[in-house]
């Protein structure tokens, strides 16, 4: 008998201070305001990330050369509640557009001008013998943690 231990997903939830549909868009739309420069798969240094708002569409980088470099895409968009992307990143951060990880994220209304933000990439086993290298990569400082609290005060700075 065969037993497989699949990778646990990686989580991560923040508090931001505005309204479900604000923190919706400052994570959709201005996504190349938070996202790290240095966290780019293409050949030049990043200049945009981009997020097509829209079920199927296309979710990538602009480099500074001006080619695109694919990430993933919109797997479900039900602005402002809810987003699901593909990851289409390998463990060895090129574009596998038959690799599929997704990350999730929900929106939920605290009060008037707060929202819990509730990010999970799951599907880590599809990295195969990579799975828990990846995912103690995507889970480490410089991973989620870090883009999560980037996100986080790109919303608090207004």
């Amino acid at each position: 008998m065969t037993i497989s231990i699949r990778p646990a997903p990686v989580r991560r939830s923040v508090t931001v201070p505005a309204p479900q549909e604000r923190a919706f868009d400052v994570f959709t739309a201005q996504m190349g305001k938070w996202w790290p420069a240095s966290h780019s798969i293409g050949s030049t240094s990043q200049k945009a990330v981009r997020m097509e708002p829209r079920s199927g569409g296309r979710w990538y980088e602009v480099g500074e050369d001006g080619k695109e470099c694919d990430w993933g895409e919109v797997l479900e968009w039900n602005r402002p509640r809810r987003l699901v992307l593909a990851w289409r990143i390998t463990a060895d951060w090129r574009f596998d557009p038959e690799l599929l990880t997704e990350v999730e994220v929900l929106f939920t209304p605290i009060e008037e001008s707060r929202t819990r933000v509730d990010l999970e990439h799951r599907l880590l086993e599809n990295y195969g013998d990579r799975a828990e290298a990846a995912r103690n990569t995507l889970d480490s400082e410089g991973g989620w943690p870090l883009l999560v609290d980037l996100y986080a005060k790109t919303v608090a700075a207004g």
